[in-house]
């Protein structure tokens, strides 16, 4: 789907299904974290007119998600945790090259990529393997508007490269990483867990 290197055992879905709550919660951070970033790259770029814009409608879209996980949670009767702590993201995050303002720009484009990637890619695996067709449902569509996204900051790193800074091959670097990273998670009650 995304070339990612390592797909998600669909029998995680069965773990995630255990304990939708803890799932839900940790998704809606998810989206929250995900509308942040957005913002937080818009900060660091905003001379970039056109992708000022889309990074504003990432954020409005990542924002709306966050408001949908929290209205299932609350359908259910149940109650938005506090933020949980993501430590596949955590463990991404450290592979990012140091270099001038445009290089780790690029970098953050990349890290967002590869985040948007592997949750959508997740989502696939839940909607595909979940019991609760409502969820399913939900997850399926996510995943579209995931996949936009991560097409759209893979657009970006192109877009601001620099001349010497080849986007393909430090993407096929990231996936060869993020494969090394995603095989310690897959037994968590997370979305990237």
């Amino acid at each position: 789907m995304f070339r990612l290197k390592l797909p998600t055992d669909p029998r995680w879905a069965n773990i995630a299904e255990g304990n939708l709550e803890e799932i839900l919660t940790d998704h809606a951070w998810c989206e929250q974290k995900a509308a942040s970033n957005a913002i937080m790259l818009i900060t660091m770029l905003p001379e970039y007119t056109e992708i000022t814009t889309e990074l504003t409608k990432i954020a409005k879209e990542e924002l709306d998600h966050f408001e949908q996980v929290h209205e299932i949670i609350k359908a259910r009767g149940w109650v938005l945790g506090r933020e949980r702590k993501d430590s596949y993201v955590n463990d991404l995050f450290k592979f990012m090259k140091p270099g001038n303002r445009k290089h780790i720009i690029v970098e953050r484009m990349l890290f967002a990529a590869m985040i948007e990637a592997r949750s959508c890619e997740r989502f696939k695996v839940l909607s595909e393997n979940i019991k609760d067709q409502d969820l399913a449902t939900f997850y399926r569509e996510l995943m579209i508007s995931e996949a936009n996204h991560y097409t759209a900051f893979l657009q970006f790193a192109n877009d601001l490269a620099e001349d010497g800074y080849d986007v393909k091959k430090r993407w096929e670097e990231w996936l060869e990483h993020e494969a090394k990273v995603i095989a310690s998670y897959g037994t968590g009650e997370a979305i990237h867990g």
